[in-house]
């Protein structure tokens, strides 16, 4: 049956839900049945009572070292590629088993950066999920680590699930991203480390001092921390979804956030929603440069709908070409905004600064006004 036709009893009806390798495992080296049992109960409950559900799994790498009796973690990329391989299978039939006992079908998704690089490819990956999700069936995605190797990383690799969970949120037009982990959310300090940490239950900006609380993976077992729940807050944010880090072994967590409960740090979205086309450009996963503009250029950007001229532009870097997509930022490091660049990165390099009319002279051929249109800006 078509999940259109069950109504939704949640606040939020169309949930990704990410899953680091320490919430399956329960804190040990191995998968737990139980720790999996309970999430998949959760997760069958809120998609029977009308949500739409993408989940957003780690695992594999833990499933497969289980697999061939290994204690220790194996360092190297070529034997985490193994231990994927090895794993994702175990993992996956894991879920199906869980999955079947409540009569949830489920499908699975291994993506790279590379297979969303062009617009067709985002498009065509989307409509897979949605589609799936149309059906009533929760598809468990996982980066494709078999493939996806950090010497290739600029290109093929998201890093880390907290990116590519808040990249599927983006994709598929979430309404929110639970991000499950082994903390209540996040705290002003290291509540392991001070005891006067507090939580911060709601975040409306990503500023340099919530960025200062930011601090790496604790746990051992995954390849994130709150580094990288910044990063995909930011995304999230700037796409229009909410996001929600969240204690994992809170009891009906999944279900509770999605009712609304205030639980966890949340982080407050844009007001308005964002097309396809520019969560696409958001994303970053296209983006070839960086431009920095001037303190006028950018209050001017912020301000109105308007294109962005060479004159406002004081520094460029990347390799890009005409057509490419690059981040605007101000003379502060603020990314501020994204766009389609009319020109190739070393003819911005020579028109920096420079006011329009002067632009032809420079490059010695009729060009654009515009270094990157109004119609292809994104604004942060």
């Amino acid at each position: 049956m078509s999940k259109s036709k069950v109504a939704c009893k949640y606040q939020y009806k169309r949930i990704v839900v990410k899953f680091g390798t320490s919430q399956l495992t329960g804190g040990s080296k191995q998968l737990s049945p139980a720790r999996m049992t309970d999430l998949v109960e959760q997760l069958s409950t809120v998609c029977k009572n009308g949500a739409e559900v993408v989940v957003v799994s780690s695992g594999a790498v833990a499933a497969g070292r289980e697999k061939l009796g290994l204690t220790n973690k194996v360092k190297g990329i070529p034997y985490k590629q193994v231990l994927a391989s090895i794993g994702q299978g175990r993992l996956m039939y894991s879920y199906e088993r869980l999955f079947d006992v409540h009569g949830v079908t489920i499908a699975q998704a291994l993506l790279t950066k590379a297979d969303l690089l062009d617009r067709a490819g985002y498009l065509n990956t989307r409509n897979t999920l949605l589609a799936l999700m149309e059906l009533g069936v929760i598809c468990i995605v996982n980066e494709n680590d078999v493939v996806a190797v950090d010497e290739i990383k600029n290109l093929a690799k998201f890093g880390d699930n907290d990116n590519l969970s808040a990249m599927v949120a983006n994709l598929v037009d979430a309404d929110l991203l639970l991000n499950m982990t082994d903390s209540d959310g996040l705290f002003t300090a290291d509540p392991k480390l001070d005891p006067k940490a507090k939580l911060i239950p709601v975040i409306e900006r990503i500023d340099a001092k919530i960025e200062k609380m930011a601090s790496g993976s604790t746990s051992g077992l995954g390849t994130g921390g709150t580094v990288t729940k910044l990063e995909a807050a930011k995304l999230a944010m700037a796409s229009g979804i909410t996001m929600i880090i969240a204690n994992g072994q809170t009891p009906g967590i999944i279900e509770r956030v999605a009712g609304g409960e205030p639980i966890g740090t949340r982080f407050v979205p844009v007001k308005s929603k964002r097309d396809s086309r520019e969560r696409w450009m958001l994303s970053g996963l296209s983006t070839r440069g960086k431009l920095v503009v001037d303190s006028g250029a950018a209050t001017a950007l912020k301000k109105y709908p308007r294109s962005l001229l060479a004159a406002g532009i004081r520094e460029v870097e990347g390799n890009f070409q005409r057509g490419d997509i690059v981040d605007i930022f101000d003379m502060a490091g603020v990314k501020i905004g994204c766009g389609i660049c009319n020109y190739a990165a070393e003819e911005v390099k020579a028109i920096k600064g420079v006011h329009s009319v002067e632009i032809a002279k420079k490059l010695g051929q009729d060009s654009a006004p515009e270094v990157v249109h109004r119609n292809n800006l994104v604004m942060v």
